[in-house]
């Protein structure tokens, strides 16, 4: 019988005070539970963590984390160029091994429910965990993000949360908890620090402008340099190769180049088409660190663990 092996990737809305993403790393310590990355982006003012294991232990320490970052991230000081509604702005919880991901949907609305409880925080569930169609994209669950969806839930009962509320916590918002399939998160810089001209990209290489299924995109300036951040959440039926050929080719039309790309988080060994010109322009990409089957061999240590 394969072990049941879950992912979780929470998003926090801190990426510059580098204390409070490591407290909230730490936090998510539990045993049965592996690390395989976190990192920290100032222009994003975002850290994103991996974490894998047992499913029940994989819930606790994503609950735990968000617990953390309610008490040390306050949302109306954030700010940064990412979209977000929460301290603990999006959990997902993905299948890896022995599990479905029908499962994973049963995963997340146990968490939601602890998050609730525990913290007060209100609660979006999202793609397949979603309890309404209407709630399944989680770009739509974002629309005004935090500041116009703490007005929006008093005034229009269509955007009050799954569980909790109807009012947002005043300084940790809400939580988007889903199951996802795996996502590998691209990122593609351009020469040039026009931001005008990413979005525009952004919005021919989406789903519903280019026939790419399973591909979303927003256009913003990180590092001094315009960029396209890519979310490929199907990449057996949109490989990332074709990907980057719709944007190298909307970026030819733009009169701009590609300098550059780079994977945030992890991606698997099957994503990863060694020989694609995408991969030949990925920067500071180490295939030891960055492939999930070689960090679930190979783990982090935990933050303040020795």
């Amino acid at each position: 019988m394969n072990e049941q092996v879950v992912e979780c990737v929470p998003n926090f809305s801190e990426g510059v005070d580098a204390a409070r993403v490591e407290a909230i790393v730490a936090a998510m310590c539990v045993d049965g539970v592996r690390l395989l990355d976190w990192s920290m982006d100032a222009d994003h003012n975002r850290s994103v963590v991996t974490i894998a294991g047992a499913p029940l232990a994989v819930v606790e320490a994503a609950v735990r984390g968000v617990g953390k970052a309610t008490q040390v991230i306050d949302l109306t000081r954030q700010q940064g160029s990412h979209p977000r509604i929460g301290a603990a702005d999006v959990i997902p919880f993905v299948p890896i091994s022995g599990i479905k991901l029908e499962q994973c949907a049963l995963l997340a609305r146990q968490a939601g429910l602890e998050i609730w409880r525990r913290f007060g925080v209100p609660v979006f569930f999202y793609e397949a965990a979603a309890a309404r169609p209407d709630r399944a994209n989680l770009e739509d669950l974002r629309q005004g993000q935090f500041e116009g969806l703490r007005e929006a839930v008093r005034k229009d009962p269509k955007r009050q949360p799954d569980l909790g509320g109807p009012d947002l916590h005043p300084t940790a918002g809400a939580c988007a908890v889903g199951a996802r399939k795996f996502l590998v998160s691209y990122n593609v810089f351009f020469d040039s620090g026009d931001v005008a001209t990413a979005r525009a990209i952004a919005r021919e290489v989406r789903t519903a402008a280019s026939g790419l299924k399973s591909v979303k995109a927003i256009g913003m300036v990180a590092h001094g340099r315009a960029q396209l951040a890519l979310n490929v959440s199907d990449f057996q039926a949109t490989p990332i190769s074709q990907v980057y050929k719709k944007v190298a080719q909307l970026a030819a039309r733009h009169k701009v180049e590609i300098a550059g790309a780079q994977i945030m988080g992890l991606i698997p060994e099957a994503a990863l088409e060694r020989e694609s010109d995408w991969v030949r322009l990925l920067e500071g990409f180490d295939p030891q660190t960055k492939i999930l089957e070689r960090r679930l061999e190979h783990p982090l240590a935990w933050p303040g663990v020795s």
